[in-house]
């Protein structure tokens, strides 16, 4: 199996709302952590027509950004950057959230 090593790329940018937002807690070493669904709808160009796209993604944010976020109104859309690792226990996808912004029309 080729991982990609230093050559690898796994960086998204995302525009979402925020659909759901769990209690904000803290791991064993005391950082705060934030779990969350996000959801986003747009429309795209594929195989050479016009498709909608709609997806809901969990999503997690540490530390500041986890405190930030937890302070956020449901529905409310940003423009989110980070990066996709396996769940907890290996169980589906989750978005790491690194960085947001309010998303600006």
């Amino acid at each position: 199996m080729n991982t990609g090593g230093a050559h690898a790329s796994n960086h998204v940018s995302l525009t979402a709302s925020l659909q759901q937002v769990q209690p904000l807690r803290h791991t064993p070493a005391g950082l705060q952590v934030l779990d969350m669904h996000l959801t986003h709808a747009s429309t795209g160009q594929e195989a050479g027509g016009q498709r909608r796209i709609a997806l809901e993604i969990k999503a997690v944010a540490f530390g500041i950004q986890a405190e930030t976020l937890a302070r956020q109104a449901l529905g409310s859309l940003w423009d989110f950057q980070g990066f996709l690792a396996q769940g907890r226990n290996g169980k589906g996808v989750v978005f790491h959230i690194q960085e947001f912004q309010p998303h600006q029309f």
